[in-house]
């Protein structure tokens, strides 16, 4: 009924023959979640708690380096404004050599610029070298989040990105605490030290852990600047990137007028002070926790009101009286900090639709941005605790007024 083909080299079979469609590219490998999760969020402790590891230190710094405790605190500033700044380029170098080989080359040359801060002579070099060991440290936060979006099944990410987040923020205390510790029993060069051989060996242990890199058509460097222009032309999210600001910088001003301007009950009182640190570590572990019955809340929604809920935190510790008082207030505020956080992502990923990776780094500039100028907010913003915390207070309810405000030019 149907004529064959005439061409000779053709025969019936091979003229009913399909060629197998080419194979799809194998797909990444799953990692364990526990093992991954522990050791990722185990080293992003160590290596985020390097911008707060100078709060305590900055009596001692003044010393060593002559100058006062409100100009030792630029060292904060300078490491805040090194990593804010090296997250806009850590995210495209991870794209283009892989996630495992930049963290774990970007926490060796931490390392190196660890130890290299209790070289310094004086301020001015020692904020050059806070500022290097931030750009170093830039590396492992967009990297860590990258593997973790592409080894993890979709359905453990939420709460893995969760984990990082407040794991993240806990080293914003347990830096802290850590640096008050150890310096109490041997001196401020021994924080950075001992933080540098832990770097050494978590270099090594995620080496071990992370699955090896694969090679990938990575997309140009550029096209990531690109998408980042194109992000900053919706107003929503700059409103939301400028809430993101007030976040860390609060969080920052508040420990940083503690140290420097605490209340009467507090001054002079190291062991006070230890524990007030440490109280408010219970409020990182609870949000994680939360997470199943938080994400029913929309992420903007969640933002504003845990912004209003530090601020009014803030404001009340500004009067309030007593170390137990003091201890209440500071946890509730680092609740509230904590509950932004991952709502912040959540709300500015959704306003980014395919260029999630390039808002997630604006998102990370935004929040050290505000880390940066928390100390200089802290010192200059007035004389006594009382009215640092009124401020503070202001400025973390402003965030939550930028929040309500991106959320209403999106409806």
């Amino acid at each position: 009924m149907f004529d064959m083909p005439t061409d000779s080299n053709l025969t019936p079979q091979s003229a009913l023959r399909v060629d197998p469609p080419a194979p799809a590219p194998a797909p990444l490998p799953a990692v364990s979640f526990g093992k991954s999760i522990a050791a990722l969020c185990a080293v992003g402790i160590l290596v985020v708690g390097q911008l707060y590891t100078v709060l305590p230190l900055l009596d001692d710094l003044s010393g060593a380096w002559s100058t006062t405790t409100s100009a030792a605190g630029w060292a904060t500033t300078a490491f805040g404004f090194g990593y804010a700044a090296g997250f806009l380029f850590s995210g495209p170098l991870s794209d283009r050599f892989g996630r495992r080989r930049i963290i774990v080359a970007g926490l060796l040359l931490t390392a190196l610029a660890t130890v290299t801060v209790t070289m310094a002579p004086s301020l001015a070099v020692g904020c050059a070298v806070r500022a290097a060991q931030g750009l170093a440290a830039a590396t492992f936060a967009p990297a860590a989040f990258a593997y973790v979006s592409e080894r993890l099944e979709p359905g453990r990410r939420v709460a893995a990105m969760t984990w990082l987040t407040s794991s993240f923020l806990a080293a914003g205390v347990l830096g802290q605490v850590y640096a008050q510790f150890v310096a109490g029993f041997w001196n401020w060069q021994a924080v950075f030290l001992i933080c540098a051989v832990a770097m050494v060996g978590g270099a090594a242990l995620l080496h071990t852990v992370l699955l090896p890199d694969r090679s990938t058509a990575a997309a140009s460097a550029l096209d990531a600047y690109r998408a980042m222009g194109r992000l900053l032309t919706d107003s929503s999210l700059v409103l939301f990137l400028l809430a993101t600001v007030t976040l860390l910088g609060g969080f920052v001003a508040v420990y940083t007028a503690l140290q420097v301007m605490g209340p009467a009950s507090l001054t002079d009182r190291p062991d006070a002070m230890l524990l007030l640190r440490a109280g408010s570590l219970p409020a990182m572990v609870l949000v994680p926790l939360l997470t199943p019955f938080l994400v029913r809340v929309p992420a903007a929604h969640r933002v504003v009101g845990a912004l209003l809920l530090a601020g009014t935190a803030t404001a009340l510790l500004a009067v309030a009286d007593g170390p137990v008082t003091h201890g209440v207030l500071l946890f509730v505020f680092v609740f509230g900090v904590a509950l932004t956080a991952p709502a912040l992502v959540e709300a500015i990923g959704s306003r980014a639709g395919p260029a999630r990776g390039a808002a997630v780094a604006l998102y990370t500039f935004a929040l050290f941005t505000g880390a940066s100028l928390g100390p200089l907010l802290a010192t200059s913003a007035g004389d006594g605790f009382a009215a640092v915390a009124a401020v503070i207070a202001g400025v973390l309810c402003a965030g939550a007024a930028l929040a309500a405000a991106g959320q209403h030019l999106r409806r």
